[in-house]
């Protein structure tokens, strides 16, 4: 029962941790766009700020994660971050919304993320990591689409029954109520995290100190096409933030509308994640993720060149859903590399540090990007040229992948001989 629990607050600090960053603006992109006044541009250089930020901290806070007990780095996270929604919510101006989002980079990345990781491979023990890590982002996912149900049905109670009748006033008191509900329960999930989590060190006489395993980690290959996978993988799921704005502005549907497809599309997030990490702890990881890029790819290169317009629009609503599950079965299942990888285990915050160092750039450059392709030709010409945007990036997975296969034949002598050397 303990195990539970702690995998069950490990799920809910994971996700909630986000929530405010990205979950609010991608379940409610159009309404925050006109509450805010942002256009598509200026929203994704928030998130190339707080991906700058991000960055910076994935090293130091892998290396932190090494030492230092996950309970307090959690739950300092999660009450940190929390504070950052109550200032969200008095809707700041376009400068100060990028001081908040670089200081979200750091309550989220360098206090949790490798104590979040570290913490989860730990619980999967060495033959369970498929599930251990399903069971996390599936469990995210299920918090994550719960959270936007109910929060769509509190931004409709500020809505009249004719949506597009709304006034700004109203319009903005519902988003407002939406960021509120979003922070309480970041603050709970710290809580809860307090409780559930053993307040004990990770890493301790080792041998080996993290400053220098993070120099023989920058050093493998293996680790580097790991990253580059995760750079693919989270590019295909940064994707899917523009799909609310895509259901408005393309296929007519208004705010609600627009948000509740979303959050439809959230709700295959836990079982994809979690049958995908079933199925990598049976089969292998590396050779599932490959197949899975491919599938993205048609689907990405189907969408773009199919206009929503008779049978047309059967097949966006498929693509909608396909690529839901795919990036969210790869999400449920790239953290499984690190033992499929056979990483040692007393460089895991430093591995995850690295890895996600270089994985997650696209929180720097994807949003800028998308958003002006998208401003550049707005509406269904934007998002095309979006989709191949996408599709380019799936191909390039399908290669890193297969690069890492060739690696991994190598074998463990080849890959790690200077740690294991340190160690004995």
């Amino acid at each position: 029962m303990r195990k539970i629990l702690l995998m069950l607050s490990l799920i809910v600090a994971g996700e909630m941790v986000f929530g405010l960053v990205f979950a609010v603006p991608r379940f409610f992109r159009p309404t925050m766009l006109q509450v805010f006044g942002f256009s598509n541009t200026q929203l994704g250089d928030l998130f190339a700020i707080y991906g700058v930020t991000a960055m910076l901290s994935y090293f130091p806070g892998g290396v932190l994660a090494d030492h230092f007990s996950p309970r307090s780095l959690i739950v300092t996270a999660l009450f940190a971050t929390a504070i950052g929604g109550l200032y969200m919510a008095s809707i700041p101006s376009a400068e100060n919304m990028r001081i908040l989002y670089g200081y979200w980079g750091l309550s989220t990345i360098f206090l949790l993320w490798g104590a979040l990781i570290t913490a989860t491979r730990d619980w999967g023990g060495e033959k369970t990591q498929g599930a251990a890590f399903g069971a996390l982002e599936g469990g995210r996912g299920l918090v994550a689409a719960a959270l936007a149900t109910v929060s769509v049905g509190v931004l409709a109670l500020h809505f009249p029954e004719n949506v597009r009748l709304v006034s700004a006033a109203a319009r903005e008191a519902g988003f407002r109520s939406v960021i509120y509900l979003y922070t309480l329960v970041t603050f709970l999930a710290g809580v809860l995290a307090w409780i559930a989590i053993p307040a004990s060190s990770n890493q301790a006489g080792t041998g080996l100190s993290s400053w220098k395993g993070a120099t023989i980690v920058l050093r493998r290959p293996i680790v580097w096409a790991q990253a580059g996978i995760i750079v693919s993988a989270y590019c295909c799921y940064k994707g899917l933030d523009n799909y609310s704005l895509y259901a408005k502005e393309v296929l007519g549907k208004d705010q609600i509308e627009a948000a509740r497809l979303a959050s439809y599309g959230g709700w295959t997030r836990p079982v994809a994640a979690l049958i995908a990490g079933l199925v990598a702890d049976r089969f292998v990881a590396s050779r599932s993720i490959g197949v899975i890029f491919g599938v993205l790819m048609l689907s990405y290169i189907c969408w773009a060149v199919t206009e929503p317009v008779a049978a047309g629009v059967s097949i966006v609503y498929l693509n909608f859903f396909v690529t839901y599950i795919a990036a969210f079965a790869l999400r449920g299942v790239y953290f499984t590399l690190l033992e499929e990888n056979q990483t040692p285990r007393l460089i895991t915050g430093a591995s995850v540090g690295i890895i996600s160092f270089v994985g997650f750039t696209p929180d720097i450059f994807f949003a800028p990007i998308g958003g002006r392709i998208l401003d550049a030709n707005p509406g269904i010409v934007g998002f095309q040229n979006y989709f191949l945007f996408l599709a380019a990036i799936a191909a390039a997975g399908v290669l890193v992948t297969v690069w890492m296969i060739w690696m991994q034949g190598q074998g463990r002598e080849k890959l790690w001989h200077d740690i294991d050397a340190k160690v004995k």
